[in-house]
């Protein structure tokens, strides 16, 4: 009966051990994925206009958005998701920005994205 309880004990040592390390990476994870700005300092540095600040602010939003839900989902569609949100993400921008402000974005958003370890691949 002994040898059954520390038996058990051991399990459920195990088992929880195993379960916070796995919630230690997915919010690892989530951590890397999460493109969350100091918006005001970004339309600093790219000298952004109040029309041009409110069209960035969304179009960074709806990115971070995607980012996020690129975190959560499985191993095999992470790279798809992260390809498709940076895509749309310069897309976007570019259409917004002028040529030295667009320069400098991609410029933050590649030195971001290297800085996290997340790559993009290029088609």
């Amino acid at each position: 009966m002994k040898r059954l309880f520390l038996t058990t004990i051991a399990v459920l040592s195990m088992t929880m051990a195993f379960a916070e390390n796995e919630s230690a990476k997915s919010v690892n994870n989530v951590e890397t994925y999460d493109m969350t700005i100091n918006m005001r300092k970004l339309a600093e540095t790219l000298g952004l206009t109040f029309d041009q600040m409110d069209a960035v602010e969304t179009i960074h939003q709806t990115f971070n958005a995607e980012m996020l839900f690129a975190a959560q989902s499985d191993k095999e569609q992470q790279q798809e998701l992260l390809d498709k949100a940076v895509s749309k993400d310069v897309k976007w921008m570019r259409y917004v920005l002028n040529d030295k402000q667009y320069r400098k974005y991609l410029l933050l958003l590649n030195t971001t994205l290297n800085n996290r370890g997340l790559k993009v691949s290029s088609k």
